[in-house]
């Protein structure tokens, strides 16, 4: 049993800890959960949500995640034992400075990002490997959705399904709607900056770019129904690629309404979606950060939002001598995610695997010394977690 110590008070973190103190209150995992962010209150309203669905109290405490030594020391005074990072992915680096320095394991849900360059890689996450070895711990890298499900469908398809796997493409449909004219679904900030990038994909040893959302056709969603669906670059790509050394071909599509799609280009043509400083009026701003104050924000999505996701992967290949296509993918409604921890789906997607990973690891199920992706574990206990955490996977044969 474990202290469990997460920083970060959104949505996600929202659902990843009434979900981790459901599971403390069964006896499992976690001896304790703390709850951290720069600002307390929102953590004491998580805990006080918690206190009155699930009967359990959790401890809250006040942290700049940018402050690696601040954490260190929030570690070392509560003796948590392992540390789930909900907070911007720009904190990643402190936060595993903070697991290194403190001597505990680390889990996060999306790769780190500079906070002045639209880049997404693993690349300084990956260079701390040798550094994570050699002092005896474990940092389990992209547990959420896409990343994080994605991979884990992945690696259970390379371990049950197939003797080599070719081709994937990963589908993320939001069929919600939240009754705004223009709002984001998690932080707007990384949203958009991830959105408005060029996309990539992976073909015969090659990486392909693309203009921003150039590429696109319509897939028939389970239960969702046909949306037409855009070509991104996503994190997990580039660790699949390296962990699944078969593939010829991996690319991520997203869907986005046109509603979405036109607001997002007036605001990119203004020069709304910037990320480097303008001076206004004498003070040094920068637009997608005053744009986030301007927007909806996600945590107070959940009660208007209606709808379903689907998310999931497309995965080909050859099993004994023939060739086999398979998709594996979850359908979560956002009515009864709201309904179950007050939040709306796409954090709820995020937030369970989040719960899930940090659960593997404090009950030693998945272990290691070093930086890891999701992929590189067995993947049937995660598998398991999904379907028994309101996360239950479908899989249909199709046509090769």
């Amino acid at each position: 049993m474990k202290h469990l110590l997460i920083i970060g008070a959104g949505g996600v973190s929202r659902v990843a800890t009434v979900k981790s103190a459901m599971t403390m209150a069964k006896g499992e995992a976690f001896s304790k959960i703390t709850l951290a962010s720069r600002t307390k209150s929102k953590c004491d309203e998580i805990a006080a949500f918690i206190k009155e669905r699930v009967g359990v109290d959790i401890a809250t405490a006040v942290i700049d995640a940018d402050d690696t030594a601040a954490v260190a020391d929030l570690i070392k005074e509560i003796k948590a034992d392992l540390l789930l990072n909900l907070a911007l992915p720009y904190q990643d680096l402190t936060l595993m400075d903070a697991c290194l320095k403190a001597g505990i394991p680390y889990i996060d849900t999306a790769n780190y990002e500079h906070p002045d360059t639209a880049h997404f890689e693993y690349k300084e996450q990956w260079a701390r490997h040798d550094k994570f070895k050699d002092a005896g711990l474990m940092a389990l890298l992209g547990s959420g959705f896409d990343p994080g499900v994605t991979n884990v469908f992945c690696a259970y398809a390379k371990q049950n399904l197939f003797d080599e796997i070719t081709e994937i493409d990963i589908l993320d449909c939001n069929a919600g709607d939240h009754g705004y004219p223009f709002a984001t679904n998690f932080n707007p900030e990384i949203n958009l900056r991830e959105v408005s990038a060029k996309g990539r994909y992976y073909e015969n040893g090659k990486w392909i770019e693309t203009e921003p959302l150039s590429e696109h056709f319509s897939w028939d969603y389970p239960k969702v129904g046909e949306r037409e669906s855009y070509l991104m670059y996503h994190e997990e790509l580039e660790s699949l690629v390296k962990n699944i050394p078969s593939l010829k071909r991996i690319r991520f599509f997203m869907t986005f309404g046109e509603s979405y799609l036109r607001h997002m280009k007036c605001l990119e043509n203004v020069g709304m979606l910037r990320i480097d400083e303008v001076l206004h009026n004498g003070v040094k701003i920068v637009p997608i950060q005053f744009l986030k104050t301007l927007l909806p924000d996600p945590a107070t999505l959940g009660a208007r939002t209606k709808g379903r996701t689907n998310i999931g992967c497309v995965i080909s290949g050859t099993k004994d001598g023939k060739p086999r296509k398979v998709y594996i993918y979850n359908v979560c409604q956002h009515e009864d995610c709201y309904a179950e921890t007050g939040a709306q789906a796409v954090s709820y997607t995020t937030g369970v695997p989040a719960m899930i990973g940090a659960k593997l690891v404090a009950k030693g199920i998945w272990t290691g010394k070093g930086v890891f992706n999701m992929e590189e574990f067995e993947a049937k206990p995660f598998m398991d977690e999904l379907n028994a955490n309101g996360l239950p996977w479908e899989m249909i044969e199709m046509p090769c």
